[in-house]
């Protein structure tokens, strides 16, 4: 990304909400549609969607799809959605759930 502030991929989904995106899922399938809504597992909900099959000889119209997000190969959003993303303090993004802390040391005892 040509910006040169952080960005963290959440926060931009959540800034897309109601633009136009396209998915391709891992197994070739590709979705464009509205983005409705994400969660923090990165599972969205497309509205207005069109879906490509992975050969790309048949197209469905579909009023919703969701999609869970270990599904997602890539998602391509509007630039102008891009630089509208408030930058982040990556300072915090390690702390809470998942970073380093808790109980223990670190060392897998």
């Amino acid at each position: 990304w040509s910006r040169g502030g952080a960005m963290l991929p959440l926060s931009l989904l959540r800034t897309a909400t109601g633009n136009p995106m396209l998915v391709e899922l891992k197994n070739g399938e590709t979705f464009n549609g509205t983005l409705d809504s994400c969660d923090n597992w990165m599972n969205i909900k497309l509205k207005e969607v069109i879906c490509t099959s992975r050969d790309g000889d048949r197209f469905w119209r579909l009023p919703e799809v969701v999609i869970r997000g270990n599904n997602i190969k890539y998602l391509r959003i509007p630039e102008e959605v891009i630089d509208m993303v408030p930058e982040e303090d990556l300072s915090m993004a390690g702390k809470g759930k998942g970073g380093k802390g808790g109980k223990g040391d670190g060392r897998g005892r």
